[in-house]
């Protein structure tokens, strides 16, 4: 697709497409049309509001005739709890965004099924007054958020919830665009949801 969204659900019967604001979101809708041709016509394709900056589960108008374009219906959000796998790119690049979205993940990942991220970034390097130097704060901050497994199921984060990430080496995955060069700042993450014990 040649605009992505941010994140988006495989709901098993269909697909979620979510992102933030009128025109980016007009423009997921423009790419599913002009991909329909190419997509399983099994599935269904919605894309949908999703701010990260407010509360999970996104208000749900009961009203079909009054109800927004881009919003959710009760259903989808059901279905979300169903879906086992999530996927997200390019959404690290500020502290505020990366606190809010792994609140909203820590919300859908904790409820309904299992489910698995797949995330992929490209750190993004800036000059830090702080630091005086270049670094890639957002990466920083996106990685305070991850535990390895072994932290997760050790004797003192065992009982508590905590998010397991493993990153994948994306060498080892074919790369079909050419013109491309991945760099070594491009990763992939997959990401657990581990509810901890009670």
């Amino acid at each position: 697709l040649p605009v992505t969204p941010d994140c988006f659900s495989y709901l098993g019967y269909a697909l979620l497409l979510t992102d933030h604001g009128d025109q980016i979101l007009e423009n997921c809708l423009k790419n599913v049309q002009l991909n329909s041709g190419v997509l399983n016509h099994q599935k269904v394709v919605y894309v949908r509001e999703l701010d990260w900056t407010h509360p999970w589960p996104p208000k749900v108008s009961s009203d079909l005739a009054t109800q927004e374009r881009f919003s959710w219906s009760s259903s989808e959000l059901e279905e979300v709890q169903k879906a086992s796998l999530l996927l997200a790119a390019d959404v690290i690049y500020s502290d505020d965004l990366t606190d809010a979205l792994f609140g909203i993940l820590e919300r859908i990942m904790s409820q309904g099924s299992e489910k698995v991220l797949y995330l992929a970034l490209e750190k993004r390097y800036n000059f830090s007054l702080d630091d005086l130097d270049v670094v890639a704060n957002g990466y920083l901050n996106f990685r305070s958020y991850l535990k390895d497994d072994s932290e997760c199921e050790g004797h003192e984060l065992g009982s508590l919830p905590c998010f397991m990430g493993k990153c994948i080496d994306v060498a080892e995955i074919p790369q079909y665009v050419g013109g491309y060069d991945r760099g070594d700042d491009v990763e992939l993450w997959e990401i657990r949801y581990s509810k901890g014990k009670l």
